[in-house]
């Protein structure tokens, strides 16, 4: 191969590998090299084939810089798509790494994590403090400083990897880029030359610790026409500043955090108010009680199975009695939460009017049976129409301890036994007759009735805190029945104890536990006397009364409860019939009782002007406090209670 031919080949060579420029600089030395040794120093060729030799070089410096503008125009679409097929991958990966938990702060770590490596060098998420605390957005402008809450921080550069303590605080500058990028919505590209200028964007310097200059993007968090907080990149020197693609792709990739931030913060709300609704439906406080020492206890469900219906309660009943309630909505969220709220309110009002404790369950579950039946026939709300409520049921303990007998009557709905430490034994589960769940059948309910001396403990729980996905229900019984064993200084203590042992991370259920350490009324403090069926009796109860509220230091009272005693022996021995017996309870409150052999209940009507009689219940319930009516199994007990 000679001179001419390797002159056509070096544009060519060139070519496929140089770029346009440096192929153009080849072609043309190598032209200005072969002209003059064609033109002048070989003089043994000719015209023609000098003209055509020089006219071949010239061609194949054409073809070879078409040849190179296609090869680089090639290249450069090329390397477009596979810059076009990396930002589809990261894209992709975004969208199924970012919102894999209904958690703000995980989120934030997720699109942190994304971004770094394939995009930045380094990057923070910042979210409002709202959005955390499931609040809503503010509706004022943001004026002077805005601070936000930094929840992630992922960098590539080593000096920068631990150096953010998280979460914390961080504040934009006023009129600084990131205030700026939230206030209008808008990406804002910036190069950051020093830490001075990383200090004006925030005041705690965004580029705490990076002192070469920058290139830095800020995007907007943004979802439902709402600015939830800002993503930072920042990239090394030695990479390329953010272009116009770039803030395409993080804008993108944004909007698609901003959506699950958003659901996560939504998420967060609704746990808030269910948590909310379900508090302020429990009693605060145990309050406090002659009958009981009690304690109590909630600890709501984890977010991802969402607030319960676990509910307990401590309601004073009348002749110094107390009722102990636990119950379980079945199901979680707010549905569960206010299904709870309904059944509370149902059980105080049936205690209210004195129903034994199976009599109490079974109005209950007519209440659940017939709500459910209502769900279904209402226009929009029933399964049919797609609400995902579920069979309304739930379980129910209801037990009722008397302090002057240390009598305690107790049912059950499907609930699980409750706990009892005798003093100086072991703790045992109370056998209960098992009733069905309460909405399931109408099946009747059964009373188990037992002595406690006086300082025993009684242990009323919700499921949740003795089944586990790591421990059987046989497990958590023995469990609990150990815990209780061993003895606490204070009912406090108890509590704490319990949770402690039974409550770990991998519970999913709410629970709800209440302690009781019964007391027994002392005899000096009830006075009980039997009255024949003579309507004399009513002065001697009077007098009997007087002279034993003069005991007790209660003269004050003489008057009052004369009266009240009065009516009350009067209507018994008239309407009621034998036995008639009248009892006296000081307490925090005095309580006067007359029982009789009927069950006929009476009822308080305004009597007329000229009625001889109807005004006895009238002037009881005006001189007490609270009166009412206790049925039992031998008639009737009207009971009225005056304040000390």
């Amino acid at each position: 191969m000679g001179l001419p031919e390797y002159s056509v080949l070096i544009p060519v060579v060139a070519s496929a590998l140089l770029s346009l420029r440096q192929t153009m600089i080849v072609g043309l030395f190598n032209l200005a090299a072969v002209i003059p040794i064609y033109g002048t120093l070989r003089q043994d060729i000719g015209n023609v084939s000098q003209f055509v030799v020089i006219t071949a070089l010239a061609v194949a410096l054409g073809i070879s810089l078409t040849v190179c503008r296609v090869r680089i125009t090639r290249d450069r679409r090329l390397k477009h798509l596979m810059i076009a097929r990396e930002r589809l991958n990261l894209l992709s990966e975004a969208s199924s790494r970012i919102g894999s938990t209904l958690n703000v702060a995980r989120t934030a770590e997720e699109l942190s994590e994304v971004a770094v490596h394939r995009f930045a060098d380094h990057a923070t998420v910042d979210i409002f403090d709202w959005v955390l605390q499931g609040e809503e957005p503010a509706l004022e402008p943001h004026m002077g400083d805005i601070t936000l809450r930094r929840l992630a921080c992922q960098s590539d550069v080593a000096v920068l990897r631990g150096a953010v303590q998280l979460p914390r605080a961080v504040t934009y500058r006023q009129g600084s880029e990131p205030a700026l990028c939230l206030m209008t919505g808008e990406p804002t590209r910036v190069q950051i030359t020093d830490t001075g200028d990383a200090a004006h964007w925030s005041a705690d310097a965004i580029g705490a610790g990076v002192h070469a200059a920058h290139p830095a993007l800020v995007v907007p968090l943004r979802a439902r026409g709402v600015t939830l907080g800002a993503a930072h990149f920042t990239r090394t020197k030695h990479r390329n500043p953010f272009d116009a693609d770039d803030v395409l792709l993080a804008q993108e990739i944004a909007a698609r955090a901003a959506v699950c931030v958003d659901n996560a913060h939504r998420y967060t709300r609704e746990h808030n108010t269910s948590l909310a609704l379900q508090q302020s439906l429990l009693p605060q406080v145990a309050p406090k009680q002659p009958a009981v020492e009690a304690t109590t206890r909630y600890i709501p469900a984890d977010s991802r199975a969402g607030v319960g219906g676990d509910w307990y309660d401590v309601i004073p009943l009348s002749g110094a009695r107390v009722a102990l309630v636990v119950g379980d909505v079945v199901g979680h969220g707010l549905h569960a939460s206010a299904t709870m709220g309904r059944l509370r309110t149902a059980v105080r009002t049936l205690a209210d009017i004195d129903l034994p404790p199976d009599e109490l369950l079974t109005h209950l579950n007519d209440l659940i049976i017939r709500a459910g039946t209502d769900m279904d026939h209402a226009p929009g709300v029933g399964r049919d129409a797609g609400a995902d409520f579920g069979e309304l049921v739930a379980t129910c303990l209801y037990m009722i301890y008397d302090p002057v007998t240390r009598h305690c009557t107790a049912a059950s709905a499907g609930h699980p036994p409750p706990a009892l430490v005798r003093p100086g034994s072991q703790a045992e589960y109370i056998d209960i007759p098992a009733g069905p769940p309460l909405g399931v059948s109408g099946l009747p309910f059964e009373t188990a009735e037992l002595q406690l001396p006086e300082g025993s403990l009684l242990a009323l729980y919700t499921d949740g805190l003795i089944e586990s996905p790591n421990r059987g229900l046989d497990e958590g019984l023995e469990r609990l029945r150990k815990a209780l064993s061993e003895p606490k200084p204070s009912l406090e203590d108890t509590c704490d104890h319990i949770l402690a042992t039974m409550v770990d991370d991998h519970s999913r259920d709410d629970v709800a536990l209440l302690i009781a350490r019964t007391q027994e009324l002392e005899g000096k403090h009830v006075a009980t006397w039997d009255l024949s069926e003579n309507l004399a009796e009513v002065a001697r109860a009077r007098d009997l009364a007087s002279l034993r509220l003069g005991g007790w230091d209660l003269e004050e009272l003489a008057f009052t409860t004369g009266l009240i005693v009065s009516e009350l022996v009067t209507n018994a021995i008239r309407h009621g019939g034998g036995p008639v017996q009248l009892r006296l309870i000081r307490q925090d409150t005095l309580i006067c009782e007359v029982s009789d052999g009927s069950n006929t209940a009476p009822h308080l009507r305004r009597a007329q002007a000229f009625d001889e009689d109807g005004r006895g219940l009238f002037i009881v319930a005006q001189l007490a406090k609270r009166w009412g009516t206790k049925q039992g199994p031998d008639g009737k007990t009207i009971w009225a209670e005056l304040a000390l």
